[in-house]
């Protein structure tokens, strides 16, 4: 009954009897040298053609099965389908081919392919976000939006007023009314400045709550606002900044407005559109002030404790209006992104405390150095449209280098160049003799527009 069954069960057959007799002639194989890590011709496999011709002729009789098992041998994937991974040279040695993106990088086409688009790529996203910063026409990359830019100022100083519940000073306070006066004035001279339209709200104070204000008696007030004349007249009686030594390592600043006239660049102005400018004080013994990201200024009790006068306080204010003028907190967070790559890069060949290192001393500070130059001029110019006099900006600058404790390693090692030598760069003759001749027309009423 089972006749058709036959063939079938005699081809099985043979197909084992087969494999089992490639089984026995595998010892025939050699195994490879690990000093070489190739194979010779000692070391070619022992299931060749002739080999496989002569186990099966015992068992294939008939010609049309050996036929047809040969047919077999040469599209099996088993049995020549490696012979895709290596290759053999003209000494019969086996070279195996590398798998995966190395053996796709191999081809010289698919590398120039990769450069190409990768090049398009970087040049689009890079100079599709160059930006020209006001006053010194430097260009810089900027790969965060303006509004995530604003977003996150907004947030920070949302989380700093909540930090600092219970010592914001009220809006009455005499200190806050002469903070707020003096950054109205420089909101004011940034607006000449960039020769824009009144697209921003006036600065106000921000109150830590909205409710009525802490008690303030009207003596205190008034006490506060008479400060201002005994302030002036002792920064009068105290020794003027004398210009001794020029350094000219700032001569970036005057190439680059140059080079900027004469291109015909534009300031980027628009990140300065729609900001609603507040005012903050904090009773806290810290030495500092800053202005974030969306017109958000915040200014310590300690550092109104050291710099008394309405100049003084004009020369700081403006500094870090500078900075967000010049959108420095944008750009150190696109450099950062570039950095990390360059490191994540440089991580795996050299160690990654050696790269921090050099990066942070060769990359991170000299950058920030150069940005807080940046501000100081563009600061210098705002004080001196405000009608601040701009000769008291380099006193303010190293009686701040004192307070802070100056050292001869901190134009190399801290992100704030030394105040000793920021007094040098603002004394000199060119930056200087600018912002005085536009301090002169603000005196006699005649003020001078477009001058960042």
């Amino acid at each position: 009954m089972g006749w058709y069954r036959r063939p079938f069960r005699f081809i099985f057959d043979a197909f084992r009897s087969y494999n089992s007799n490639i089984t026995v002639h595998r010892s025939l194989i050699q195994e490879p040298s690990l000093r070489t890590g190739c194979y010779t011709d000692s070391l070619k496999p022992s299931f060749t053609k002739s080999r496989i011709s002569e186990f099966s002729q015992p068992i294939f009789r008939n010609s049309a099965l050996q036929n047809g098992f040969k047919s077999i041998q040469s599209n099996s994937p088993f049995l020549h389908g490696v012979k895709r991974f290596y290759y053999v040279d003209r000494y019969q040695v086996y070279h195996f081919k590398p798998r995966g993106f190395k053996r796709w990088f191999q081809n010289p086409r698919n590398v120039i392919i990769v450069v190409l688009v990768g090049s398009g790529v970087v040049i689009t996203v890079y100079y599709g976000n160059l930006e020209t910063v006001p006053y010194t026409k430097r260009t810089h990359f900027v790969v965060l939006s303006k509004s995530l830019e604003k977003e996150l100022g907004e947030t920070q100083f949302k989380q700093m007023r909540q930090s600092f519940k219970g010592k914001i000073l009220p809006p009455l306070h005499p200190e806050s009314i002469r903070v707020q006066a003096i950054a109205h004035d420089i909101i004011e001279a940034l607006q000449r400045g960039l020769r824009k339209e009144k697209v921003w709200s006036d600065v106000r104070y921000s109150p830590e709550s909205v409710g009525l204000p802490h008690e303030t008696s009207g003596h205190d007030i008034l006490m506060g606002l008479g400060d201002k004349v005994a302030d002036e007249e002792k920064w009068l009686k105290e020794e003027k900044w004398h210009k001794d030594d020029e350094i000219l390592d700032d001569h970036w600043v005057q190439k680059s407005r140059k080079h900027g006239q004469e291109k015909g660049m534009k300031s980027e102005s628009g990140h300065l559109e729609g900001l609603k400018w507040e005012v903050i004080v904090v009773n806290e013994p810290i030495v500092n002030a800053f202005c974030m990201p969306g017109g958000k200024i915040v200014v310590f009790t300690g550092l109104l404790n050291h710099f008394r006068s309405d100049y003084e306080i004009a020369t700081i204010l403006s500094h870090e209006v500078a900075h967000a003028v010049a959108r420095h907190s944008a750009e150190q967070i696109s450099k950062n992104l570039w950095l990390a790559i360059l490191q994540l890069i440089l991580y795996q060949f050299v160690m990654p405390d050696i790269v921090n290192t050099m990066s942070n001393l060769f990359l991170r500070l000299p950058f920030s150095r150069r940005m807080e130059m940046e501000a100081d001029h563009i600061g210098l110019m705002l004080m001196a449209s405000a009608g601040y006099d701009p000769r008291s900006a380099p006193q303010v600058y190293e009686k701040l280098g004192r307070i802070s404790g100056d050292s001869a390693l901190r134009d190399y090692l801290s992100t704030h160049p030394s105040g000793k030598k920021r007094a040098q760069l603002l004394a000199q003759a060119k930056v200087m003799e600018e912002a005085l001749e536009l301090y002169r027309e603000i005196q006699v009423g005649r003020g001078i527009e477009g001058f960042l």
